[in-house]
């Protein structure tokens, strides 16, 4: 099954991490991956197809984000032409489970939509795989300027659904898609499915015009573009994505490659070392080493690096044997073209440079072979890798004293929030609560997330717990903006002062005693 292999590869390339936890996290991460299908277009008009593809896009982006393991578009149209279906088929029930069994999915979601009279109402259900037992229909409905609420509380629902534990607020959730338009998304959708190359780089062109801090479309729009061969456009596109977003990995390897095809050999090797600090997958670390060959700098480090990680790969074996002809060491470059010819038997260059290297053919003239670039990425298992390395660090977190426990968490949640990510935020301050149920840093982080998310009540009561649990400046600037919004001047007044009283220097705080002061309202 192809990401069976893939988590095996993706598990290897990060175990090293923490290893005494990468057992328990790959035991932990079972139950979690989550297949969802477009949904059934219930209308009867065909030009609302792409909503259907538009459900499984949100879904899937919601419930990563939720912390489940959700499986791609390009696998699930993998999964499909492995069973001999076409993309565009409605599965029964038992092909459901095949599919499922296919991707080592544990849930599946399916759904239908229909639209009228400018609403559009749709329902999801959940089967869990192994218990071949299907939930009763989540529905949602809204007028269709709203698809994207409708989509986002069905992901809700489906998240409490496969986790009755999982407590980030339904707000959370809706505020994901804050200020995305929807014809920018409708034409990111049409760019994913479109039948023709050229239209869906139009379509992606188009998305990207329309929201261009949408990350998604950027990434799609710079790998359509590398596709196509404008290697200069694809790096520069990809190169937009910013390097704090969780797409910067998967931009910045296909970046490295669009640099590689432009003889920017130093930029592509700089890209690539950036990806594979974080996730040193073989795919990652091999490209890394063979960039720095084109620059004759030795790469073998690299290379090996990415050979023990998929020892069975003949490409990594036949990079080595090149770069160790390259320094003269014929012993070493011996042995691994051997084993690049023994894996991969038809391949002709292989056999001539291991007659070579093996002194039964003499090198013709102008033989000078190179080291192989790795084109192919699994997007599989880059999210493994991460979904892991995430497993590992909760495993690890769970033995320390809980309130490193929460400090921990209410970092990376601090992190996430500074990215604008406030779903992940939530869950990294929901996790610090359960740990320390007192942490001040923790009840103010979930207070702006609350903010962020419009929930001004929740916010409020959020940061009265952090002020009840430890006076801090945070907290007070976050009532200060609430009170602020709702031209409550001088509640605001009297936040403000408290927290300069906490930290006379705080930047926010001042900024705030300005436009207080211009509105006439002094500090107590």
């Amino acid at each position: 099954m192809r990401l069976t292999s893939f988590s095996r590869i993706a598990l290897v390339a990060v175990a090293t991490v923490v290893p005494a936890f990468a057992a328990q996290a790959q035991e932990e991460a079972g139950g979690r991956v989550v297949l969802v299908l477009p949904f059934d277009n219930r209308s009867g008009q065909a030009n609302l197809d792409w909503i259907g593809e538009s459900f499984a896009n949100t879904l899937n982006a919601r419930l990563r984000s939720a912390g489940f393991l959700t499986i791609s578009r390009d696998d699930r149209v993998y999964a499909l032409d492995h069973l001999g279906l076409p993309e565009g088929f409605r599965p029964s029930r038992a092909t459901t489970i095949r599919i499922a069994q296919t991707l080592d999915a544990q849930f599946v979601v399916v759904g239908s939509f229909n639209v009228a009279d400018g609403t559009v109402t749709a329902g999801a259900q959940v089967l869990a795989v192994n218990k071949l037992n299907m939930t009763t229909p989540l529905e949602q409905s809204a007028g269709l300027p709203r698809l994207l609420d409708v989509e986002n509380n069905l992901a809700w629902l489906v998240a409490r659904t496969m986790d009755p534990k999982f407590n980030v607020s339904q707000t959370t959730f809706e505020a994901a898609s804050a200020g995305l338009k929807l014809d920018a998304y409708e034409s990111y959708i049409r760019g994913l499915t479109a039948p023709t190359a050229d239209e869906r780089l139009n379509r992606l062109k188009t998305a990207v015009q329309l929201a261009p801090d949408n990350t998604d479309a950027l990434l799609a729009l710079g790998k359509m573009q590398y596709t196509r061969g404008d290697y200069e456009a694809a790096a520069a596109t990809l190169g937009k994505v910013p390097s704090n977003d969780p797409l910067a990995l998967e931009a910045g390897f296909y970046r490295g490659l669009a640099q590689f095809n432009s003889a920017k050999y130093a930029d592509a090797e700089a890209a690539f070392a950036t990806v594979s600090t974080k996730l040193p997958l073989p795919e990652v670390v091999n490209n890394q080493g063979v960039a720095m060959a084109r620059q004759h700098k030795d790469g073998i480090g690299q290379l090996s690096r990415a050979s023990q990680a998929d020892p069975q790969d003949a490409d990594y074996h036949f990079n080595l044997a090149v770069s160790y002809r390259r320094k003269g060491d014929n012993v070493h470059a011996k042995e691994q073209i051997d084993q690049a010819v023994k894996l991969r038997p038809n391949d002709a260059d292989a056999k001539q440079l291991q007659a070579v290297i093996g002194g039964t053919q003499q090198a013709p003239a102008g033989f000078d072979p190179q080291e192989r670039i790795r084109r192919t990425y699994s997007e599989a298992a880059f999210r493994q890798a991460a979904f892991q390395l995430d497993q590992i660090r909760a495993a690890h977190l769970a033995s320390l004293p809980v309130d490193q426990q929460a400090a921990a968490y209410t970092q990376a949640g601090q992190d996430y929030l500074n990215q604008g990510l406030v779903l992940e935020a939530e869950r990294e301050f929901q996790s610090a609560l359960q740990a320390d149920p007192k942490s001040s840093e923790a009840h103010v982080g979930l207070a702006m997330v609350r903010e962020r998310s419009g929930n001004a009540d929740d916010a409020r009561k959020e940061a009265q717990a952090s002020l009840n649990a430890k006076p801090n400046a945070a907290a007070y600037l976050v009532l200060a903006r609430l009170d602020i919004s709702v031209n409550n001047n001088v509640a605001a007044a009297s936040d403000v002062g408290n927290a300069l009283r906490l930290e006379p220097q705080n930047g926010s705080a001042l900024a705030m005693k300005n436009l207080l002061a211009g509105r006439g309202v002094s500090l107590p």
